[in-house]
């Protein structure tokens, strides 16, 4: 499982209405750690969520029967991790531009999603065993990427993680408190004093390269987009937002191009700009990500 790269969930694809309270499951008692999602609630529920925990992307159809079925045994088993996971349950019948998104040939679907970034899972029905084992995989390697934050009970309040767990950096605290209000504006404004204060922490710098890249995809539509930057090859501007668009719908290595093409065309401060935007990305994939790291040398080649 590889957490480097967004890839795979197409985010700009999704409207982002305003958001409505995700549904707990249906028949679901109290201590359930499963909620139903639709395209409304995709944002603030799933990929927010992903940010203090895990979460776990079920797709299902009514009209399968395997599907309704194995509906039972995915939700007993996240419930059995007591918070470690978020089962958020999608109907693809009704949120087709979720199923669109994640490239889904067929139901049951599973993914996790892990500070915001997709990692499928399998797809078709499996035992409870090898379902465990995916699970355990998907909570060690979130925890090893700094997540152990528990989730909320039946779309309450979240839980903080057990006594045992690495507590949350303090120092993050106001920033993450902002970024799930989605208050874009503070969170960065936040990041960036972590920054100075600290400016070798490459926890802060990934902290805040993420969350200016997802203020400014935010609400962003994509074909519109794509048509400006059509429209007006030399606006600086427009082919960056069509860069940070393509990162967030996995097309990491045509957003790289994109911007390094620019940088081959401009020069002085734009150059700079574009050249800065192309290291921000490069922290939001993941610096070891061999995509990065071929990125990295052809951005070279064109500076020099």
């Amino acid at each position: 499982m590889n957490f480097s790269r967004p890839g795979a969930i197409d985010l700009s694809a999704l409207k982002q209405p305003a958001a409505r309270p995700a549904a707990p499951a249906a028949g679901g008692a109290a201590g359930s750690y499963v909620v139903d999602i639709d395209e409304a609630t995709f944002q603030t529920v799933a990929l927010e969520g992903s940010m203090s925990y895990v979460v776990v992307l079920g797709l299902w159809s009514p009209r399968s029967q395997q599907a309704t079925a194995f509906n039972d045994t995915l939700a007993a088993v996240i419930n059995s991790y007591a918070g470690q996971i978020l089962l958020a349950r999608v109907d693809v019948d009704a949120n087709p531009q979720i199923a669109q998104a994640l490239n889904v040939q067929g139901v049951p679907y599973v993914a996790g999603l892990v500070k915001g970034q997709p990692v499928p899972l399998f797809q078709g029905t499996v035992d409870e065993a090898e379902m465990r084992r995916f699970f355990d995989e998907l909570v060690k390697i979130a925890a090893e990427n700094g997540l152990a934050g528990r989730a909320p009970a039946s779309g309450g309040a979240s839980e903080p993680a057990d006594d045992l767990e690495e507590p949350e950096d303090p120092r993050f605290a106001p920033a993450e408190e902002a970024f799930m209000a989605s208050d874009f504006d503070t969170a960065v404004a936040e990041y960036e004093k972590l920054r100075v204060q600290y400016p070798a922490d490459v926890e802060v710098a990934e902290r805040l390269a993420r969350v200016k890249w997802l203020s400014r995809t935010k609400g962003a539509d994509l074909q519109a987009a794509r048509q400006a930057a059509g429209d007006n090859p030399d606006d600086i501007q427009a082919q960056m937002l069509v860069a940070d668009l393509d990162v967030s719908g996995g097309k990491v290595e045509d957003a790289f191009l994109r911007l390094i093409d620019l940088v081959k065309r401009t020069s002085g401060d734009e150059r700079d700009l574009v050249r800065e935007r192309l290291l921000e990305l490069f922290t939001v994939v993941g610096i070891a990500d061999p995509v990065v790291m071929s990125a990295r040398r052809a951005l070279a080649s064109a500076l020099y």
